[in-house]
């Protein structure tokens, strides 16, 4: 090897070691990468911005964002809400079924944070017997199309830096059907391996929280339990307040009726999960005033307002704000919010209109402390606007009517257009570390092709592979991916392994389509640790899970997924 292939390769070991010894983030190691490859002079300045244009990186930022609006619908939190029932059995596979559909067309991240709440908040079974399962369910619902997990999509990225056509967007689906569907059946079989543990508690600033019962709700001649009441992330209902009179604590039979007014206490951030209920209006919203930014305030110990309650005081016209929710640390507050007689030291979270910060009288009522974000309810117009362009989006782009990355810049243009989601929100959304360590990647597999490590090294290894069949070579290959995605992340792992199975694809002559969708299906199957797939980490942080648990129940998943994986391709390919 000459001076500039130790260099690449050294630049390459590094960043591995890095990747797997260190706890620093992958976008901070690529990033260094980058400058490294640069310094280095293995790769000038305009290589690496070339990358930034990548076709099928464009394609993944797109989908992010666009995630991000249809993640805003109330479609998987409302459905979300009523999957855990009392049979175990019924309640494993509407959770599974759910996940697994959701994951194949949304960001499954984004399925799996949604529906994290509900499992957890379940009155029927433990936690820890569901938690791990919905994880595994986005993973493999993920596995079954071009647009299920990003991995998919940087492997596509890479057969296009490569002058190859990319994957089309059913490529995936034969074998992430029949693996996820077998792994489903399997884990169902394998759930008394999960433990039994208590839930982790997060923690937060409980706030009281008024929501009443429109004559158009839903939730009207249906009890407690019925309406999946008792499941809401993080938002438990104390009391209803009905003609007058108390309701506490509240029954499961319980039936609601109109112009109950519901009292939650919990935290605010969930409050969405309220606004997605049909006929359950906030107080905020019944002013029209509740927004995305809300301002938290505390009442001053010389306030006027000390001892008056929110109706009698006129909160709304006095101050241009309508109080969303209430604190009051060290005591249980009761009743209807706006009765509710206020004192100094009272946190409020406020929903403020365009006069607040201009009224005279702000700093005599109240400290302010901080802006929170909340998620605010869609228009029902935006919800179908959002829904039926997004599938609408992609099946244009599974009939290969339009490429997908057209489709979306046009729908992405529909939603800023229509309110959905706004320029700030894009600008905000911008997955800047995932697109850091793409480039990265792209910019490294570029260096070791320039450089001819891959070359050098498939010549190495030409001997051994010659004398086999390739699809040796395939399980070599599958092999390496899923050990380098369970030490350090499903992204990092495909684009780190795609240039070494492009060097053995060219130097055996073999085609290129099966060795890709190996690097894809094994980057996704992180079944085995709990950090090598977001998912996974996500349900890790909500419970009390060990190592071992995963371990314990992810190693026949990972068998059994691998081996159908395989399999399939041995046979479709005719190795």
């Amino acid at each position: 090897m000459d001076i500039n292939q130790l260099l690449v390769l050294a630049i390459f070991t590094g960043t591995l070691a890095a990747l797997i010894l260190t706890n620093k983030r992958p976008s901070s190691i690529f990033a260094g990468t980058l400058l490294a490859l640069i310094l280095s002079q293995q790769l000038s300045l305009s290589n690496i911005i070339n990358n930034f244009t990548n076709q099928g990186l464009i394609t993944l930022i797109l989908l992010l964002i666009v995630s991000t609006a249809v993640d805003k619908t109330s479609l998987v939190k409302r459905l979300g809400r009523t999957l855990i029932v009392a049979s175990f059995k019924r309640s494993y596979w509407r959770l599974f079924g759910l996940t697994f559909a959701s994951s194949a067309l949304l960001n499954n991240t984004a399925v799996v944070a949604s529906l994290i709440g509900p499992t957890k908040q379940n009155q029927y079974h433990p936690a820890s017997k569901l938690l791990i399962p919905l994880s595994y369910a986005a993973i493999l619902g993920g596995t079954v199309t071009l647009i299920g997990t990003s991995t998919n999509l940087i492997v596509d990225s890479f057969m296009r830096e490569h002058g190859h056509a990319g994957f089309n967007f059913w490529d995936f689906t034969l074998y992430g059907l029949v693996a996820g569907l077998s792994c489903g059946v399997l884990m169902f079989l394998l759930t008394p391996l999960l433990p039994v543990i208590e839930n982790k508690n997060r923690k937060y600033n409980s706030y009281f929280i008024d929501a009443k019962v429109e004559a158009d709700s839903e939730l009207i001649g249906k009890s407690v339990e019925q309406n999946h009441l008792r499941n809401l992330p993080e938002l438990f209902l104390i009391e209803v307040v009905r003609n007058g009179k108390l309701i506490s604590p509240v029954n499961p039979e319980l039936v609601i009726q109109q112009n109950d007014k519901l009292i939650f206490s919990g935290d605010i951030h969930k409050v969405d999960n309220l606004s997605h209920i049909k006929g359950l209006t906030l107080f905020a919203e019944s002013n029209g005033l509740l927004r995305e930014n809300l301002t938290e305030v505390i009442i001053s110990n010389r306030a006027q307002i000390i001892g008056k309650t929110l109706k009698s005081v006129g909160f709304r016209a006095l101050f241009d704000a309508a109080v969303v929710a209430i604190r009051r640390d060290g005591e249980t507050l009761s009743g209807k919010l706006g009765e509710i007689k206020l004192q100094a030291g009272d946190f409020l979270l406020l929903a403020t209109g365009p006069d607040f910060l201009k009224r005279q009288n702000l700093t005599k009522n109240f400290f302010i402390l901080s802006e929170k974000k909340v998620a605010t309810k869609l228009l029902d117009k935006q919800e179908w606007i959002t829904l039926g362009g997004f599938l609408l989006t992609i099946a244009l782009a599974a009939a290969s009517v339009i490429s997908l990355a057209t489709g979306l810049v046009f729908f992405l243009a529909i939603l800023v257009a229509t309110g959905v989601t706004s320029t700030n929100e894009v600008k905000r959304h911008l997955p800047l570390e995932l697109i850091v360590v793409i480039v990265g990647a792209l910019s490294l597999a570029n260096a070791l092709e320039g450089a001819g490590v891959i070359t050098t090294l498939t010549h190495y290894l030409e001997p051994f592979m010659s004398s086999s069949s390739p699809f040796v070579a395939l399980v070599v290959v599958y092999l390496a991916t899923l050990l380098l995605t369970e030490l350090v992340t499903n992204n990092a792992a495909a684009a780190l392994m795609f240039p070494f199975a492009y060097g053995l694809v060219e130097s055996l002559g073999v085609p290129l389509m099966p060795f890709a969708l190996a690097v894809a299906f094994a980057a996704s199957a992180s079944f085995i640790s709990p950090y090598g797939y977001q998912t996974n980490l996500l349900v890790f942080s909500a419970s009390n899970y060990k190592m071992k648990h995963f371990v314990k129940f992810g190693l026949p998943i990972s068998i059994c997924y691998s081996s159908i994986v395989l399999v399939l391709l041995k046979y479709t390919y005719d190795f």
